[in-house]
């Protein structure tokens, strides 16, 4: 999808360098990969403790 965008071109040349990332595009989906990844482990973060898992490890390797 195309879409025009006005960045910060210093932001955008800094982001390239410490990625190693070859294109504008690439730096900007790694980028927001990384923001969906980040809000998705946030989202888990609140069931911390509130789950209750019984689980036996001996039982989860099969062994006796």
């Amino acid at each position: 999808m195309r879409t025009t965008l006005d960045l910060p071109e210093a932001l955008l040349t800094e982001a390239m360098k410490v990625s190693q990332k070859r294109t504008k595009t690439a730096v900007i989906v790694d980028a927001l990969e990384a923001y969906v990844r980040r809000n998705r482990i946030q989202g888990l973060k609140k069931y911390r403790g509130k789950v209750c898992l019984e689980l036996d490890m001996d039982t989860l390797r099969k062994r006796s």
